[in-house]
């Protein structure tokens, strides 16, 4: 019955028909809508090419003949610029007249599906590759006209498959002098826009790229040249992790990444049970081109039974995109073209089970070589702190990583465990301090309190510091807390040496009165003046109050535009300091109000340059201090 057939119903009932097609439509919507890589034509023809010679590699082991005297499995991919034609060519099971027509004249049916439900349900299929058997007319895209020149193993006939994609194909009988011994020729005639893929350097680039981890060596011949190894058919994931030396791991480490140094660590593993896939990664031990580029995705491609598909699939989140390498699956589904994969559960378990084995082997090399892992976090620390502020889930592993410079340990490498283990008595918090600059961060005022009561603080002068720090919720039953916001309830921690004994020193009246006096000077510019806690030797600082950020993301988003409506920070002074009681005094005997004003907005400007900020009204401030000094001379 054809296209036209149709059953009809003797009853004037329903009747049933056959869909109707135009073949070379089709073909053409199929060649040019299903694949939006030209490239991928050389992958698929690899890729079947490989499964002809794993059928047989399969096949041999019930008849050892079917090999005869050229057991060495091998693709030969062959290119002639003058001729303007490509060949793939291999030494696999071949195909006879009637697999011709099954396989190349039907659109969409699999060769390989077919195979495997000849060998059994139970057979294993991981080593072969094709599903839908729609790759071979890829070719289409680059060439005019196709012939497939093709001796079944163990036949004494040879048949030539011919085509020029618009509809029709005719198949023949081909003289066995024309015809490999055993195998398939695939004979590409390009069209005019597709010569450059006769080109050596374009189908050297796309072998190596596609086919280099393929089951069966690949060799590449010019026309007139001599045959070279493009690829051995050995994928370095699928060898056992004793067999790789340092040597062959740094040279695939530099041929993903683009990376000219060693890799610090190497993470080689294959996951069975539900899901199969091997794992190959490196970490850098130097940061690679754009790190902090935000576009910039995970460097871990995705081959499924060893046929590259891609290598922008978000497997690894952004904040371990330094790691470089390749996953392998055995079960992944395709999509039609195998240039994407399809969205699915095992997708979904290959990235939760490849970030959380990278992750426990940080770990492991944290414990086990500090050296080196310190080194891995001074590179890529800024980075993986993303972490803290993105995937909740992962926050504890993460904290277990993060290493940080501390007031108490300035040179880094201070984990927060090492921190809990340090806490002084009655310290109920994880303090911190937000900035841009480390070393302006240990030189703040800020900290004064805490070292004369041996408080550590963790010093983050990472962008994302401002940010991940201000979602965690802490660590250890501690929270974290920020030493520029609200009151530093730190009095109950006994001071340190010769402070240990001595009282706290008491705001009297008259710095309650002058503190007062300041606020309703610089009323405006601050939401309060008060005593503060957490200095012992500078005159002021700056804080934020107890809701909303912190000074250090204030200013980070004041700088980025977002900070609309700033909140007025918090004035703290010295009380104890003998100019502040000196300035106390000549408040309450009725001194120079002028004066005095000017020395509340000094102490404003004083603050603010303490942080890396310029006074409000630098000319008003330069007025006040040439009037202060003109006070002092006399």
């Amino acid at each position: 019955m054809d296209a036209t057939d149709t059953i009809r119903s003797t009853d004037g009932g329903a009747e049933s028909r056959r869909f109707e097609a135009d073949v070379s439509r089709l073909l053409h919507l199929m060649v040019h809508s299903v694949y939006s890589d030209r490239d991928v034509f050389l992958r698929e023809l690899i890729a079947n090419a490989a499964d002809a010679c794993e059928k047989l590699r399969t096949l041999s082991l019930q008849d050892g003949s079917l090999l005869g005297d050229d057991p060495r499995l091998r693709i030969t991919v062959e290119a002639d610029k003058e001729a303007r034609t490509l060949t793939v060519a291999d030494n696999g099971i071949g195909m006879s007249r009637e697999e011709m027509h099954e396989a190349l004249g039907t659109i969409a049916r699999s060769g390989t599906k077919a195979f495997l439900e000849q060998l059994g349900e139970k057979a294993d299929g991981s080593r072969l590759i094709g599903q839908f058997g729609v790759g071979f007319y890829s070719a289409f895209m680059v060439a005019d006209r196709v012939e497939v020149v093709s001796r079944r193993a163990g036949a004494d006939t040879a048949w030539c498959w011919s085509s020029d994609g618009l509809g029709t194909y005719t198949v023949e009988a081909r003289p066995l002098e024309d015809a490999p011994a055993r195998g398939t020729r695939v004979i590409l005639h390009l069209s005019e826009d597709g010569a450059s893929y006769a080109e050596s350097w374009t189908v050297e680039r796309i072998v190596k790229a596609h086919g280099s981890a393929v089951p069966v060596p690949i060799e590449f011949v010019e026309a007139g040249g001599e045959a070279k190894t493009l690829a051995d058919g050995t994928a370095l994931w699928t060898r056992p992790k004793s067999s790789i030396t340092p040597e062959e791991h740094k040279a695939f480490y530099q041929s993903l990444g683009g990376q000219f140094d060693d890799p610090a660590m190497t993470l080689h593993w294959r996951a069975e049970g539900r899901h199969e896939y091997a794992v190959l990664a490196y970490v850098p031990s130097t940061p690679p081109f754009a790190l902090f580029d935000p576009m910039r995705k995970g460097r871990l491609k995705l081959y499924v039974r060893r046929m590259f598909i891609a290598d922008d699939i978000d497997i690894l989140p952004g904040y371990l995109r330094f790691v470089c390498g390749i996953v392998d699956s055995a079960d992944l589904p395709l999509n039609l073209s195998r240039e994407t994969i399809q969205e699915s559960p095992i997708l979904g378990a290959i990235r939760k089970g490849v970030t959380n084995r990278i992750l426990s082997d940080l770990e492991k090399l944290a414990e086990t070589d500090p050296g080196t892992y310190t080194k891995v976090w001074e590179a890529f620390g800024a980075v993986l702190k993303e972490g803290l502020y993105e995937d909740f889930e992962r926050r504890d592993a993460l904290y277990k990583l993060a290493r940080f410079s501390t007031s108490t340990h300035p040179g880094g490498a201070r984990s927060l465990k090492d921190y809990i283990e340090a806490l002084r008595p009655n310290q109920t918090a994880i303090w911190y301090l937000v900035g841009d600059d480390k070393d302006r961060l240990a030189a703040s005022p800020h900290l004064e309190g805490f070292r004369a009561r041996g408080i550590e603080v963790l010093l983050l002068s990472d962008p994302v510091d401002a940010f991940w720090v201000n979602a965690a919720m802490g660590f250890e039953g501690k929270p974290f807390k920020s030493v520029t916001q609200g009151s530093a309830d730190i009095d109950l921690v006994p001071p340190l040496g010769e402070d240990a004994a001595a009282p706290r020193a008491e705001v009297d009246a008259k710095a309650a009165t002058l503190l007062v006096f300041f606020k309703e000077t610089l009323e405006g510019h601050v939401a309060d003046v008060r005593a503060s806690t957490r200095l012992s030797d500078s005159a002021c600082c700056l804080v934020a109050g107890e809701g909303g950020p912190d000074r250090g993301l204030e200013r980070l988003l004041a700088a980025s535009g977002r900070a609309s409506d700033p909140a007025k920070p918090i004035l703290e002074i010295n009380a104890g300091l003998p100019l502040v009681r000196r300035l106390a005094e000549r408040f309450a005997g009725g001194g120079d109000r002028a004066a005095l004003a000017d020395a509340a907005h000094l102490f404003l400007d004083q603050a603010r340059a303490a942080e890396g900020l310029p006074p409000l009204d630098p000319a008003a401030s330069a007025r006040r201090l040439n009037a202060l000094l003109a006070q002092s001379l006399g």
